[in-house]
């Protein structure tokens, strides 16, 4: 069953001529300031507008902030004093992200309900027991809960109901029955499965178990489809042309974009480094001359490794923390001494020490919004100062631990400073990826074989090769 545009609550508000009010002063600082409760200055805009229900003016409340994770949103609100109706939703104001994003989560108890999730306009939600699905762009974005979600839903299929039962009284009672098995779901008398994909990779679900791994939760980052950048108004990358073979392994590229931060006009600089016992890889970094944040990231310059490798460092020695390391988008990290683990694509692809990518993780989990402030339960945030506590040990040699790189692709590389003889302190294990790995690759739809053949009996078929399936 689908629920379409109907689950919309209904416009924010037609805006009308604001009435006259006194001078402001020019805001100082970004426009988008990073979201907290001890910001007094970070205050919503409010704009007069028409209620679309009464017809009245009401008031519409806009707020321009920053959060981990999904970057700028615009979060807005609606209400009316006369007739009481009220709206609430989120516009992303950042950049749709390199890959789309899918989050699998297993509901099996009431305080998963409570999970804080962020669904925007692009996002699909999918509830498989149910047969049920939002599709994408028929809900305004909403920073919500998971029962928030489910009430939303409710509130849009119970909206047209009366009209329904006086025209089409046998759907009326179909969609009756549906509503009571979506309120039963809210008391999760037996677990279900809410599954939130959003090509743009701006939607987010909570770990509440941060920095621990949530084994409810799955997150599957994904090339996105030419029809889902149609969906989303990007343009479908055309065929290249061949370019001359040239040497860069002494050139420095230079090209022009936009800075993640401010979107002010950058230069990144590309370049392609030879690892000694590894593999060539291609390191990016962007420098913002307006206002000097640095970004650098690393790809890999060659293919997918016929099988998956997996790194086990013994920390032992404080000397081990700059032992150089290459961490691929592809590649997950735990740390089993502190029950840790970091996921695929999170952090992106990074070429540091061992000591900087520590730091990155700290900084990761410390400054998650949804474990800090009025967001955070009681004990989190003693949870993630212990945690922190026993990181600053680790860098500082004085916890022995294990530090376990996990890359599908075989792409990651950490320093054998013993080379070429082998690491006391270091385990290279290589191993056969399954079928979910392949998935998670695009590998499984790949067809490296006989591909020569098909496109000659195309060709000698009188038939477009760009049509013919391999």
């Amino acid at each position: 069953m689908s629920a379409g545009g109907a689950l919309d609550s209904g416009p924010l508000g037609v805006a009308a001529a604001p009435s006259p009010a006194p001078a402001q002063p020019p805001a100082t600082g970004p426009l988008f300031r990073p979201i907290s409760a001890e910001d007094e200055e970070q205050q919503p805009t409010e704009i007069e507008s028409l209620c679309m229900n009464c017809y009245r003016n009401g008031t519409t409340r806009l707020l321009l902030t920053k959060i981990p994770f999904f970057r700028e949103i615009i979060v807005s609100s609606f209400s009316c004093e006369h007739c009481g109706w009220n709206n609430t939703e989120i516009q992303s104001a950042g950049r749709i992200q390199d890959q789309g994003v899918r989050y699998t989560l297993t509901v099996r108890g009431l305080e998963d309900m409570n999970r804080e999730v962020v669904k925007t306009d692009s996002a699909t939600t999918r509830i498989p027991e149910l047969d049920f699905e939002i599709p994408a762009f028929s809900q305004k974005g909403a920073l919500t809960t998971i029962e928030g979600l489910i009430n939303r839903a409710i509130s849009g299929l119970e909206q047209d109901q009366p009209t329904r039962k006086a025209s089409e009284e046998a759907i009326a009672e179909r969609i009756d029955e549906f509503i009571v098995k979506l309120k039963e779901l809210k008391q999760v008398a037996s677990p279900f499965t809410l599954i939130i994909d959003d090509p743009s990779g701006n939607s987010f679900v909570e770990n509440p178990h941060a920095p621990q791994k949530d084994d409810s939760l799955v997150i599957t980052h994904y090339s996105r489809t030419v029809q889902q950048d149609e969906m989303l108004g990007l343009q479908a990358e055309g065929q290249e042309e061949k370019l001359e073979e040239e040497d860069l392994r002494n050139e420095v590229l230079q090209f022009n974009t936009n800075c993640p931060e401010c979107n002010a006009p950058a230069q990144t600089n590309m370049k392609l480094v030879q690892i000694p016992h590894f593999k060539e890889v291609i390191i990016m970094a962007t420098i913002c001359e307006n206002c000097g944040h640095r970004t650098n990231e690393v790809k890999s310059g060659g293919a997918v490794e016929p099988m998956g490798t997996k790194i086990t460092l013994h920390i032992t020695d404080p000397s081990d923390m700059t032992r150089d390391i290459l961490k691929s988008e592809t590649c997950s990290v735990e740390i089993p001494e502190l029950e840790f683990e970091l996921g695929m694509a999170v952090l992106g692809g990074k070429f540091t020490t061992l000591e900087g990518l520590l730091k990155d993780i700290r900084e990761l989990v410390t400054k998650n919004p949804f474990t800090l402030g009025d967001s955070s339960s009681p004990g989190q945030s003693e949870k993630l100062q212990e945690f922190s506590q026993k990181l600053d040990q680790i860098i500082e040699g004085h916890i022995k631990a294990h530090f376990i790189m996990n890359d599908p692709a075989g792409n990651s590389y950490l320093q054998n400073v013993y080379a070429p003889d082998d690491d006391p302190e270091m385990k290279v294990e290589h191993y056969k990826r399954t079928f979910d790995q392949n998935e998670e690759l695009g590998l499984n739809d790949m067809r490296t074989e006989g591909y020569e053949s098909g496109l000659s009996l195309c060709g000698s078929a009188g038939l477009p090769i760009a049509s013919w399936e391999l």
